[in-house]
């Protein structure tokens, strides 16, 4: 059984400004940061090696990316690994994905500074973290209430508490009290792209989601063009399963 996640009040709290821009308690300019932050150096590695050199060119999604820290989403246990190019285990059989994932999939998503995001699957809360750290408003959904009791807390000790909501529930039918939404992110796998998201995806919104059977999906963008829906793909991928109403039951 995955260990538990560890708590990220050891870290530098980051405090998110309107339009993406953050600041860390204590001086930026600090020459000892690494003795702040021991894992500057490895997220910097991270991402040049994992993410620039395998084609992610946003400098938004860079730069959030080089911003939050992963080892604060990640179990305890396995923090030596917090960026490695891997997907890693948390709590209830869950999976906090590899960093290539997260950028693609925010690449992809391609959000405006501002812009509503609602993420089915908040899981650790990683994602959601990238995504306020790039100026989005977040509402996050979690079916299982331990994972989301824990994302919130974590996001808020981190500063991202006044960008993301978290709300435990069934994602797969989005959140209709929000539509429409510009964006919309699915980290879970579906059987196929649920309608009540698309229904739910704003004139000129972005959906990315992956889609296909239980070991084997693709990455889906669905853009919607006024009553029309166009859907690209964008490569194979892996996820756990998308649990609800209109996934995987």
């Amino acid at each position: 059984m995955p260990s538990r996640v560890g708590g990220p009040a050891a870290y530098p709290r980051r405090v998110i400004r309107p339009g993406g821009h953050h600041r860390d308690d204590g001086d930026p300019g600090d020459h000892e940061a690494s003795d702040v932050d021991p894992y500057a150096a490895a997220r910097a590695r991270m991402v040049e090696s994992h993410l620039r050199a395998r084609g992610i060119r946003d400098a938004r999604v860079l730069a959030a990316m080089a911003s939050v820290p992963r080892e604060a989403f990640v179990p305890a246990g396995l923090g030596e690994l917090a960026y490695a190019d891997e997907a890693l285990p948390i709590d209830h059989e869950q999976t906090i994905s590899q960093p290539l994932m997260v950028a693609l999939m925010s690449e992809l998503l391609a959000p405006d500074p501002g812009d509503r995001v609602l993420e089915v699957g908040t899981g650790s809360g990683y994602q959601a973290a990238v995504l306020a750290a790039m100026g989005c408003h977040v509402l996050g959904i979690e079916r299982i209430p331990e994972l989301a009791a824990a994302a919130r807390e974590r996001l808020a000790a981190l500063g991202y508490g006044d960008a993301v909501e978290v709300r435990v529930g069934d994602g797969s039918v989005g959140a209709p009290d929000g539509a429409p939404w510009a964006r919309i992110l699915v980290a879970a796998a579906a059987p196929r792209v649920p309608d009540a998201l698309t229904d739910q995806l704003a004139d000129g919104g972005r959906l990315v989601i992956p889609v296909g059977a239980r070991w084997e999906q693709d990455l889906v963008l669905v853009e919607r063009e006024g009553g029309r829906l166009r859907t690209t793909n964008h490569g194979g991928c892996v996820f756990v399963p998308l649990i609800g109403k209109a996934g995987y039951r």
